[in-house]
């Protein structure tokens, strides 16, 4: 299937559960008010917003509408930054770091060298992981609010920059 574009609207109809939804559209305006531009695709495995921050032109955010749900995958490029806000992830979601990928170009200079993977601790534990699913976290009640925090952090120091 090729990559078709969405509008905003065309995304959010898709959110069928209505705390997804609700989380979507506080997010978006959140993101626009603070400087980012959206963009909405269809993509083979799902439905892909993806948030760019204008100032930098870096990605921040991905949200992921999968059949198993809403998916939120964070570009964290300035997480040395808040590691209180990281040592107090709820434990699920350090367990989706966890179980996320190594970066091998971090491991074992295997990856690309444009590449750059995160290299971070949460409590006694080290991460060494890949940038494209270190923080993807299935939004839930538990962990919108965390995900809230956690986009809200890293603009406010890709701002500062």
């Amino acid at each position: 299937m090729a990559q078709e574009k969405l509008s905003y609207e065309q995304f959010l109809a898709a959110v069928l559960d209505e705390y997804d939804q609700t989380f979507v559209q506080e997010l978006h305006n959140y993101l626009l008010d603070n400087g980012c531009k959206a963009t909405f695709e269809e993509k083979k495995t799902g439905l892909l917003s993806s948030h760019k921050h204008t100032k930098t032109k870096k990605t921040v955010i991905n949200l992921l509408l999968k059949k198993h749900g809403l998916l939120v995958r964070i570009y964290g490029e300035n997480i040395g930054k808040y590691p209180d806000f990281l040592n107090a992830l709820p434990p699920e979601m350090v367990q989706s770091i966890d179980s996320a990928g190594m970066c091998k170009r971090l491991v074992n200079n295997g990856c690309s060298p444009k590449c750059i993977g995160y290299d971070f601790t949460i409590g006694d534990a080290h991460f060494q992981k890949c940038r494209y699913n270190c923080f993807e976290f299935l939004v839930t009640p538990e962990s919108a609010p965390y995900i809230r925090q956690f986009v809200e952090n890293e603009l406010k120091e890709r701002t500062a920059i």
